[in-house]
């Protein structure tokens, strides 16, 4: 059954290891760390580059501009949101200027072990620094690698759009539902 798209997905708890990492310095800019949102044991992992805002600025909770594209998108295809696990390269939402290609090379790992731990059966890539952080390809990009399959860190792979290119330019809402179409096609193929 799908969720209505005001509700906030089951934020999946970081793990106690993980809780006090301070290894890439973005704790330093005092956002929380976010491992991941939906269903944990779903056969759909989706890769973001980081996560967005869960509260406004008084606190009270909201859902970002992201996740309510994403969850049209997933709805309009006919997944139900039991399937998707949507996860980040980056663990916490950085409000400041960082070093990108360092931090993403730290913080990849925690995607990796979740990948490990979590065995999705299909992985979806939305934007340009997912796609190029997850290929280890700084060259590679959406554009390129849509509507097909990659085996990418030992895991079936395609890519698509990010949500908020989506939001900002509505001409590419037809290819985002397309390649989320993609998806849900292979997904029942499997099963």
């Amino acid at each position: 059954m799908n969720s209505s798209c005001s509700e906030r997905w089951r934020e999946d708890p970081t793990p106690e290891s993980q809780q006090a990492c301070q290894e890439c310095g973005l704790y330093l800019q005092g956002s929380r760390m976010i491992w991941g949102e939906g269903n944990p044991k779903a056969p759909i992992m989706i890769i973001l580059d980081n996560p967005g805002a869960r509260e406004d600025r008084e606190g009270n909770r909201i859902v970002c501009g992201t996740r309510q594209t994403l969850r049209h998108a997933i709805s309009a295809v006919g997944l139900d949101e039991e399937l998707i696990y949507v996860t980040y390269v980056l663990k916490r939402r950085p409000l400041r200027t960082y070093d990108k290609e360092q931090v993403r090379s730290i913080c990849i790992h925690h995607l990796e072990a979740q990948l490990q731990q979590q065995q999705p059966s299909l992985v979806v890539c939305l934007g340009n620094v997912a796609v190029q952080s997850f290929f280890q390809n700084p060259e590679v990009d959406v554009k390129r690698l849509r509507g097909e399959w990659h085996k990418v860190r030992g895991f079936q792979t395609t890519v698509a759009y990010h949500p908020l290119a989506v939001r900002r330019r509505p001409n590419l809402a037809a290819m985002f539902k397309e390649d989320l179409s993609f998806v849900a096609e292979a997904f029942r193929e499997m099963h």
